[in-house]
């Protein structure tokens, strides 16, 4: 009789094998995908390579992609790439950081409050519609060309989409929770912490990637403004010395870059939004 009873504890070989079927056809769905999705800019580059190689098109002005890519392994031999982009990225980083969590803190604290809102919304709107280049400006005349500035600039564009979708989320949470929070005597900070925030996630995080998307394009007009250091001066130095390749290799890496820290939050989303049952990600 034990021996039946042990292999009640057991896993059936059939729903290992279903799940094992199940993960293989996911990876090559996503495999297959991910080739679909490279034709296009695979088949632009040979196209792009011949047209140079053939003299269709000025490699001064548009350096063919084997020219691009043998600037991009001198940098990344000599030290300079990862030491540009090392800083660049501490200093999207201290943006965001600061941006980011002021601007969590007034979109809960408009979101929860209709004194806030009032108060804080307004302002907050006007200042949203003011843009980078403009403001850049008086943020060097008052803080100097220093990391201080090119922060700061950064800053304001994480600020707005966490802040807006903040808002929105805490907002947009659906009154009849509420309503049994009411009922079973929920204490305000469960509440928050049962209800809301679970709740407005997904709006959190859809402004978590436009805030980290805003505060990498952000870099561009930080550093491209007095520079010493990062990619956007190393695009600078570039562009003064007529090395077309070594710009296209800053703008490829701002795409590249950005590319995986928005693919790092749709892994987040992955991981923290599956109990929904709306969530299709």
């Amino acid at each position: 009789m034990s021996k039946p009873i042990e292999l009640l504890g057991q896993p059936d070989h059939a729903t290992q094998t279903g799940k094992g079927w199940r993960v293989s056809t996911r990876w090559k769905e996503r495999m297959g995908s991910f080739a679909i999705g490279g034709l296009l800019p695979v088949g632009l580059l040979v196209i792009w390579q011949l047209a140079g190689e053939l003299g269709l098109i000025s490699t001064f002005f548009l350096p063919t992609p084997t020219m691009i890519f043998a600037a991009f392994g001198d940098l990344f031999a000599s030290g300079d790439l990862a030491y540009h982009l090392g800083v660049s990225l501490k200093r999207a980083a201290a943006g965001f950081a600061i941006g980011g969590s002021i601007g969590l803190l007034l979109g809960l604290v408009a979101g929860f409050s209709r004194y806030g809102e009032y108060v804080l919304d307004p302002s907050v709107q006007m200042f949203r519609m003011i843009p980078h280049l403009a403001i850049a400006p008086l943020i060097i005349l008052w803080f100097g060309f220093g990391e201080v500035s090119k922060i700061l600039i950064i800053a304001k564009g994480a600020f707005f989409p966490l802040y807006i979708n903040t808002f929105l989320g805490i907002r947009n949470v659906d009154n009849k929770l509420i309503d049994v929070a009411r009922v079973l005597s929920f204490k305000r900070y469960k509440q928050f912490f049962l209800l809301i925030l679970p709740a407005s996630l997904p709006q959190l995080f859809l402004g978590l990637r436009l805030s980290l998307a805003l505060s990498w394009l952000g870099l561009v007009v930080a550093e491209l403004i007095g520079s010493e250091a990062g990619i956007g001066f190393l695009m600078t130095i570039a562009k003064q010395n007529s090395m077309m390749e070594i710009i296209f290799v800053g703008v490829i890496l701002f795409a590249v870059v950005g590319k995986l820290i928005d693919s790092f939050v749709r892994l987040l989303e992955r991981r923290f939004l599956q109990w929904q049952d709306s969530y299709k990600g």
